[in-house]
């Protein structure tokens, strides 16, 4: 049985994740900053019969929360890692106006965050025959797409959650690179603007579809793509978004 972790994974996208991926038979680690909720996921995943599923105590902004985890984790090692957890910070975002700290206080979460959890977990991922890291990323990262008026969304330029993200994707592509000649697959995946508590439900996608497309490169096969950013809203070229 494969075995994967998911932060953030109590609500929206990540527990969705983690339920369509407990269909397909893996055990899931479900992290949550707050116990309580996580253990609450849990307890519903587990009354539809998904019961391969322990919560993770996890905060990924706190260094001593992640050590903890780690310790805590009872797999020998780990075939798959989703660093979901996100924040946006509130909107808008003028980048002009948004204070520094607001901007340092989702950095914490949405990329050093992503790498403290990575980091953290490496050594177990590197046990697995075919490790697979998922860093769930935003359009908003893409600076290319933000340098198109053509772009949907050309006019959403925050200050703190977009740099965010484009950061991660940055970083992404640096780990894909330092690990070509393992069996690692890194890759960024952007669910697309779903319909969630993050936008206020805004969004124009569902949860279900939005968690299929992070599974769809979460279960990649080992000779699937790594360090690629992939996005629903590009249909042509295998999704493939411009970075």
């Amino acid at each position: 049985m494969k075995t994967a972790l998911i932060t953030g994974a109590n609500k929206s996208i990540g527990f969705e994740t983690a339920r369509q991926l407990l269909q397909k038979g893996y055990f899931i680690y479900l992290g949550s900053r707050d116990m309580a909720k996580g253990e609450q996921a849990a307890a519903q995943l587990r009354s539809e019969g998904l019961t391969e599923v322990e919560t993770m105590e996890l905060d990924v902004a706190n260094s001593a929360s992640i050590q903890k985890a780690r310790q805590n984790i009872k797999a020998t090692s780990l075939d798959l890692l989703i660093n979901n957890a996100g924040i946006s910070g509130g909107f808008p975002q003028p980048p002009s106006q948004v204070p520094s700290d607001i901007i340092r206080n989702v950095f914490d979460t949405n990329f050093f965050g992503a790498i403290d959890v990575t980091r953290a977990f490496l050594d177990l991922l590197s046990k697995s025959a075919s490790p697979v890291i998922v860093n769930v990323t935003s359009g908003l990262g893409s600076l290319t797409l933000h340098s198109d008026p053509s772009w949907i969304y050309y006019d959403i330029k925050g200050g703190a959650y977009g740099p965010s993200k484009t950061a991660l994707n940055a970083y992404t592509v640096a780990l894909a690179y330092e690990l070509r000649n393992t069996a690692f697959k890194i890759n960024a995946i952007d669910p697309g603007y779903t319909a969630t508590d993050f936008n206020h439900h805004r969004g124009t996608g569902t949860v279900e579809k939005a968690a299929a497309f992070v599974v769809k490169y979460a279960t990649i096969p080992p000779d699937g793509p790594t360090g690629k950013f992939f996005s629903p809203d590009y249909l042509e070229n295998n999704n493939e978004s411009p970075w």
